[in-house]
């Protein structure tokens, strides 16, 4: 079983709004591999960010894929508008849509649209086996590793074990984690089958943007080789 190579996704939440295109290019120039948008409703999360012309606005400035996760109650009805703003990563709750055939739809509606990585997000207390059905219908599981609404939170360790779940059943897609990564936190992360590493204060609160993210990236690295050799040794 293999997966796709390891990506840092800083997390725009931390970025300084009044200056985004800047801030934008500025993590690129840093190294991002893709870009976290943050979408909230104020209904599914006590927080509200930013719409459809934001997300486009952004799409106009970025050289980077933007992966958008979508906290909102309602991921279908404006699967449209965030295609069409420039997703490239479209990820729903299934918080939101806690069935397999609600999720289908919601996922249905996003690969109408022609978004490129269709993905699902599970909040910490819920339990990872219930998104075994649909397992086979998403690019990418986006497990939150703080509960979703703010930026700056601390990482909860106890949602490894739905990472390592995830790749025992074979799910071979980008497994995404969000919430409280750091250098500190990163490599346990990739350890447990991690490739996608949702960063933002720990990024944009850095003194040296480069540096920090280069770091992470290599003990990301040596992590996950660490994996792929117990992986190999058991085989």
């Amino acid at each position: 079983m293999d997966w796709p190579a390891n990506l840092i996704s800083p997390s725009l939440l931390s970025a300084d709004f009044a200056r985004l295109g800047d801030e934008t290019r500025r993590v690129e120039d840093a190294g991002a591999d893709w870009l976290h948008v943050d979408v909230m409703d104020g209904h599914f999360v006590p927080n509200l960010t930013i719409g459809p012309p934001v997300v486009a606005a952004l799409k106009k400035v970025a050289r980077r894929p933007l992966d958008v996760h979508l906290m909102i109650s309602e991921p279908k009805r404006y699967a449209k508008e965030y295609a069409a703003a420039g997703a490239h990563v479209l990820t729903f709750h299934w918080e939101v849509a806690p069935s397999a055939s609600a999720s289908r739809e919601v996922i249905a509606a996003f690969r109408d649209q022609g978004v490129p990585v269709v993905g699902v997000s599970l909040n910490p207390d819920r339990r990872v086996e219930e998104l075994e059905p649909i397992l086979g219908d998403v690019d990418l599981v986006l497990v939150m590793s703080v509960f979703p609404g703010f930026g700056g939170q601390k990482f909860m360790p106890e949602v490894l074990s739905k990472v390592r779940w995830l790749r025992a059943q074979g799910f071979c897609g980008h497994v995404e984690m969000d919430g409280g990564l750091s250098e500190k936190t990163i490599g346990v992360c990739a350890e447990a089958g991690t490739n996608a590493f949702v960063a933002g204060s720990a990024i944009f609160g850095a003194s040296d943007m480069s540096a920090t993210i280069a770091r992470m990236r290599e003990l990301a690295r040596i992590e996950r080789d660490k994996h792929d050799a117990k992986r190999g040794a058991r085989a």
